[in-house]
């Protein structure tokens, strides 16, 4: 994160684009994706104004894992399930593996439509 300071000139740390990072967690990568993954998964149920019995019976999930799921709880669900959800919902998904540009190590990263 890097310093600077704001219009009041408090100093404020500006953020790199990934919370869970920021905060500390070891996983922020994986658990940043899961993030979005959802994101779009509710997007979704929503603009198709479907109840969570609805989209659960629809998904193969439990009436409660979509509510943890659209409540942001969404530890214990790989990110494999949830492109099958994505999928279930009428999603194309598309995966690309591109050599990583001079870093050295690859990055992870999600881009939706």
């Amino acid at each position: 994160m890097k310093n600077r300071h704001n219009t009041s000139g408090e100093l404020v740390q500006q953020g790199s684009g990934n919370v869970y990072r920021d905060l500390g967690y070891a996983e922020a990568d994986s658990m940043l994706i899961k993030a979005q993954l959802v994101t779009k998964i509710g997007e979704i149920i929503v603009k198709r104004n479907l109840t969570q019995t609805e989209a659960a019976r629809l998904l193969g999930l439990t009436q409660p894992k979509i509510s943890d799921l659209l409540n942001g709880r969404f530890r214990g669900i790989s990110e494999h399930r949830l492109l099958e959800c994505l999928t279930k919902l009428g999603q194309d998904i598309e995966i690309r593996i591109r050599p990583a540009s001079g870093r050295g190590l690859g990055r992870l990263r999600l881009s939706v439509a």
